[in-house]
């Protein structure tokens, strides 16, 4: 490696307040002897940042949504990215990948895309056929000119790879693993709860997950996060008498959740088969679970099933709707033992799936790119 220290600066849309991944990608970079500095943008309600080994950077916006936004947005990171000195550029996603391109084109910068998900699939992306094809446009012009791809899953990434005709890597999103101390046979001993943690949004089968609720009067839900549904699923629960089952928790910051997982008998995490980003997501949630060894019930998708076959540690369902997601969970009250053996699943798959083995081929993939 170079005697001057190299320079990675991440490009994301976020305000860089819960970022779990970007906050261990450039803490793990850090670490192994990079500068790492990661750019997003300052809301209004953006809490204090104060990294200790990374620097963090908020630029300011006049608009917060749609197109205006990510066109302002663009502009003002390219700007920004032109007057940095760095060695290498790295955009977190589509939406940030022409000005990350541009910029490093103007500068002779090693460029890398760190893709987070499928983004023209993603269904407020999928379901517009205009904003589809300009976002698809940018894909075939940036994506195959940086010098380095990765992504979050192996089926995405070979999804990818012949889509753009680049070889994507992988880097799974997953968090640090701390070696369990639970019992499986404890989870049998905890109280009906059902955990959910992210976005209340569109597309997460959280209505459906309320109407399931309504079948399984014996069992608790709690719901951590936030989104655009909040409201019309607070309506739904209190229309239904659930508001004695169904607590919102709102945000739960990242170093709170596992406390909240070690209370829950049992994880969800549900996606709607709109999008083929839906259809090949591997959320960090999934992994956390494994850590927490906590049962789990996800869909039946080409990721999941590929870690599940290796570590029965979840429930896969082949359908979205309110009686799969029943019958499950009195399957799993009528055989607990299932329950054990999910959560012992979970302490075997925790050993291989963690972040320090994802960390290694992190710090690898750019020590090599920096060095060529």
């Amino acid at each position: 490696m170079p005697d001057v220290t190299p320079h990675i600066i991440f490009t994301v849309t976020n305000d860089l307040t819960y970022d779990r991944r970007m906050d261990r990608i450039c803490l793990t970079l850090a670490s192994n002897g990079f500068q790492v500095t990661l750019v997003g943008r300052r809301l209004k309600n953006s809490l204090p940042l104060s990294p200790k080994t990374w620097k963090g950077v908020r630029l300011n916006c006049w608009f917060t949504k749609g197109f205006l936004f990510y066109s302002e947005y663009n502009l003002r990171l390219f700007f920004w990215l032109i007057t940095k000195s760095c060695s290498v550029i790295c955009a977190c996603d589509l939406d940030t990948a022409l000005p990350a391109r541009m910029a490093s084109w103007l500068r002779n910068k090693k460029s890398v895309l760190d893709a987070h998900e499928y983004f023209t699939e993603v269904p407020e992306i999928a379901s517009r056929p205009g904003l589809k094809r300009f976002w698809e446009w940018i894909a075939k012009k940036t994506i195959p000119k940086f010098q380095l791809q990765y992504t979050v899953g192996e089926e995405l990434a070979k999804l990818m790879s012949e889509r753009y005709h680049v070889p994507f890597q992988v880097i799974r999103n997953i968090a640090p693993h701390y070696p369990s101390t639970i019992n499986p046979t404890d989870i049998l001993q905890r109280e009906k709860i059902i955990l959910y943690q992210g976005a209340l949004n569109v597309g997460r089968g959280l209505e459906i997950l309320l109407q399931a609720m309504k079948q399984l009067p014996d069992w608790k839900l709690w719901l951590a996060g936030e989104g655009d549904i909040s409201k019309s699923l607070k309506d739904y629960s209190i229309q239904n008498n659930l508001e004695d089952r169904v607590q919102f928790l709102g945000w739960v910051k990242p170093e709170d959740l596992p406390k909240l997982m070690t209370k829950a008998k049992l994880g969800i995490n549900l996606r709607e088969k709109g999008s083929l980003n839906d259809y090949y997501s591997l959320p960090n949630k999934f992994f956390d679970c494994i850590h927490a060894s906590l049962p789990s019930i996800n869909m039946s998708y080409p990721e999941y099933r590929l870690i599940v076959e290796k570590y029965p540690c979840s429930v896969l369902l082949e359908n979205l709707n309110a009686e799969e997601i029943v019958n499950a969970i009195q399957n799993l009250d009528q055989h607990p033992e299932n329950l054990a053996s999910m959560s012992k699943a979970c302490q075997a798959a925790a050993i291989e799936f963690t972040w320090e083995n994802e960390a290694i081929k992190l710090v690898e993939i750019y020590k090599n790119l920096i060095s060529n």
